[in-house]
């Protein structure tokens, strides 16, 4: 089923401070949100790892002053759409190739996802992943 077209069974769409805080908090309602869905058990707890590695990767690398960052998720049946959006659009991700710091957690975002990438906008970038159920 393509998450573009399908029709979805949810929509949660939330907008947090770019921070530390703002990223944690975003875990938090995402699996308060997905509970009200009926997702429980391992589906939710893979949606909710990668809602938190890419808003935690909003408020570290597409902070703005000023500027919040907003998830989206929606329920397909058969899988979760998120969708993560800041403000720095020339700021792509990119998963680890080396040992070192960082870059690991975009990583686990492709070993729970069928799919995932970025796409511009007006202002910045939205960085999506599919995560089945």
């Amino acid at each position: 089923m393509n998450s573009e077209t399908s029709t979805p069974i949810g929509e949660f769409t939330l907008r947090l401070s770019g921070t530390r805080r703002g990223a944690r908090l975003a875990r938090l309602f995402a699996v308060h949100q997905l509970d009200d869905w009926g997702v429980t058990g391992q589906a939710a707890e893979a949606v909710a790892l990668v809602v938190a590695e890419l808003a935690s990767n909003a408020a570290r690398h597409g902070k703005v002053a000023g500027r919040d960052f907003e998830v989206r998720m929606w329920h397909h049946g058969d899988h979760v759409r998120v969708e993560v959006s800041d403000a720095r659009g020339e700021r792509r991700p990119l998963p680890s190739t080396e040992q070192g710091e960082g870059g690991y957690g975009l990583l686990l975002v492709g070993a729970l996802s069928t799919a995932w990438g970025t796409r511009d906008r007006a202002v910045g970038k939205t960085v999506w992943a599919v995560v089945p159920l």
